[in-house]
């Protein structure tokens, strides 16, 4: 593609509850799976920018974490991503399942402080009959003045996507092309392989562990052939510690084997993970301890 022509970009945040789908949509809209995805609420923790282009056009997506209320700090964290996404893009997307109670979207326009024009997804409507669907819309209608457009969406049935983008691109100014197309993301792959083995901790273990723990990236080497990762889980009890590694090491082998799954399907290429378990009481409530982790409170 010619940086020189004429062509829109900008940036375009990507909202709604907790456990909307956002990730879900963004890898689905990539056309390849870098964003952590998880059937349990608040797993995304932290923005992540996905690099689409539409035709010549560049949309950056910003995944942000569920719009929840504040509770622990890393909880304030999040929040406050959501947030400056929000504050910072050309346009937001509002991701609406069919089936949800339209609280949800009145809660997002009591946030949306800037007032940034926003588009309404409507996602998962295979999973809602013909009339529900038509209903629900006329609730959203009822806010018409508020949103730019309304796109049913289903990432099983493929419907929508090019609706949205088209959509997108419409509000966004021309300017030259930010990244490089062929870019996928502005994730260091660190970074991504994190988010993988977080992924597989909250598939593999149940309860409250998933959101007491965080993975660290201790070392990386890039070998031609293969990709050797060392990696430490952090809990915050050492009771949990029992449960991460589970009975003759089950359950680490588990999230180490789900983990590098992911891992290779995105390098190509055979990983070997090598995984530690450390306890950091009361991380989650640790300004100090969050900072190092990255998450800037």
């Amino acid at each position: 593609m010619n940086n020189t022509t004429e062509h829109k970009t900008g940036f375009v945040a990507l909202v709604g509850r907790p456990n909307a789908g956002k990730s879900t949509m963004l890898n689905w809209i990539l056309g390849e799976k870098i964003a952590m995805t998880s059937q349990k609420a608040n797993a995304t923790r932290r923005r992540l920018n996905a690099i689409v282009m539409h035709h010549d056009d560049q949309i950056i997506f910003v995944d942000t974490p569920g719009l929840h209320e504040k509770e622990k700090m890393l909880n304030q964290f999040m929040l406050e991503e959501a947030l400056k996404a929000i504050g910072d893009c050309d346009i937001v997307v509002y991701l609406a399942p069919a089936s949800d109670s339209i609280k949800h979207y009145k809660r997002f326009l009591e946030v949306n402080g800037k007032n940034r024009k926003h588009i309404i997804a409507l996602s998962k409507i295979d999973q809602v009959s013909q009339n529900e669907l038509l209903a629900r819309i006329g609730e959203y209608n009822q806010f018409a003045s508020e949103f730019e457009a309304l796109i049913p969406m289903s990432v099983t049935k493929n419907v929508g996507k090019n609706d949205l983008l088209d959509v997108i691109v419409k509000h966004l100014d021309i300017s030259p092309y930010l990244y490089d197309p062929d870019d996928l993301t502005t994730e260091m792959l660190r970074d991504i392989y994190k988010e993988f083995i977080r992924e597989a901790i909250f598939e593999n273990i149940s309860d409250e562990i998933p959101y007491e723990s965080d993975v660290v990236i201790d070392k990386i080497e890039e070998k031609k052939k293969v990709e050797h990762i060392r990696a430490t889980i952090i809990i915050e009890k050492e009771s949990q510690k029992g449960i991460i590694i589970g009975k003759n090491g089950a359950a680490i082998k588990r999230i180490g084997q789900d983990a590098r799954a992911k891992i290779e399907k995105l390098t190509d290429k055979p990983v070997y993970l090598d995984l530690f378990v450390s306890v950091k009481k009361g991380w989650t409530n640790d300004k100090k301890f969050l900072e190092e982790l990255g998450y800037n409170i």
